[in-house]
């Protein structure tokens, strides 16, 4: 098969689909690779190392016509002319809060799977999870930095010094980013609150976090309450292929602390807080109510070095069982996959995703 790795176009997007490693395994499997000329350079990649396992070098038209087609993120619009009828993308894609992807994806009869819907017997989301780590991680960080007063934020220390008390760290749901968000928040000696709706998944994390973190049902009288003390608010909800809830409305911020900060990390999904809009690693905040939002879409492309090679350690079996067998040999022999499928002859076949941009 041929497998096209095109570069990124998303601002500020620095990752790339398949590592050097990746591409070698497909390539002594007898498959055909082009990956676009300078494509893994923000990954810390260079040409040469593609080359050196047997991949071809070219230009995006040529990657793009490949039969398989691995991306990070999703189309963006000067690549909607690529898409075709007998082409299969592997990417992420978000559609329920992208439309016009969807959209294009449709119209064009491009067979799509989807990264973040992909999902195996036990529920988990394989290829979501490494990226969910990261953005969780980060989520602190940023939050963190914006928290000073010269980026705009209340001035406050996240884990206070001797004599005076830490930040208040609240994080809106306990899956992967949460969870991540957590660690970070506590290695920052912040206190931390984290909320779940899953009772189940809240016992779980009392055992990891060893009881260092306060937890708690959600429920919106229980956010609001909350948000009212907190000094930064992850918000890290997430309803695989869905739109995320909003659960904390544009009047709430007032009741806020002047200077805290929101991160958004469900914005992919349309975001969890009423007043989310994506934004970009350059221009990454906003401020509305003297609550500082940052709500960067792939905010996992800031550590591309790190990041692509976590995401493409998640991928590569799929990738491989894809192009060793095509795609309906693939659904049945990695039944994971099934969910991941989004659209295909122009329809979108995945209920959740069909469901939130019907709405």
């Amino acid at each position: 098969m041929h497998i096209g790795v095109p570069r990124e176009v998303k601002s500020d997007e620095y990752r790339v689909a398949l590592t050097p490693a990746g591409a070698d395994e497909l390539v002594r499997r007898g498959h055909t690779v082009t990956v676009e000329t300078g494509g893994g350079a923000g990954s810390g990649f260079a040409d040469t190392d593609y080359a050196t396992v047997g991949a071809e070098l070219g230009d995006a038209a040529a990657c793009w016509a490949a039969e398989l087609v691995l991306k990070v993120k999703e189309p963006q619009p000067e690549e909607f002319a690529c898409l075709r009828e007998d082409l299969v993308l592997f990417t992420y894609l978000h559609l329920a809060a992208n439309a016009p992807v969807a959209d294009a994806l449709v119209t064009s009869g491009t067979t799509s799977v989807a990264y973040e819907t992909v999902e195996d017997q036990r529920g988990r989301l394989p290829l979501l999870a490494p990226m969910s780590e990261i953005a969780g991680r980060l989520a602190v960080q940023a939050g963190a930095h914006h928290l000073e007063a010269p980026h705009g934020g209340r001035g406050i220390l996240l884990g206070g010094v001797a004599g005076v008390a830490p930040a208040e760290v609240v994080v809106i749901g306990g899956g992967q980013v949460g969870i991540n968000a957590a660690r970070i928040a506590l290695g920052m000696q912040a206190h931390v609150t984290i909320l779940d709706v899953d009772l189940n998944r809240l016992r779980e994390l009392e055992l990891v976090l060893g009881g260092r973190v306060d937890l708690i049902y959600s429920t919106r009288l229980a956010i609001a309450e909350l948000i009212r003390a907190a000094h930064m608010v992850v918000g890290a909800v997430l309803i695989p292929g869905a739109l995320a809830p909003r659960l904390i409305a544009r009047d709430q911020l007032g009741e806020m602390r002047p200077g805290s900060v929101i991160v958004d990390v469900a914005v992919d999904q349309g975001g969890c807080i009423e007043t989310t809009r994506p934004t970009t690693h350059s221009d990454p905040v906003f401020t509305i109510d003297e609550v500082v939002h940052y709500c960067v879409a792939n905010m996992p492309g800031a550590v591309p070095v790190t990041s692509t090679r976590a995401l493409a350690n998640a991928t590569l079996p799929y990738v491989i069982a894809l192009a060793d067998m095509g795609l309906d040999d693939a659904l049945a022999a990695r039944p994971e996959l099934v969910p991941g499928l989004t659209t295909r002859a122009g329809t979108i076949v995945n209920a959740a995703v069909a469901e939130a941009l019907a709405g």
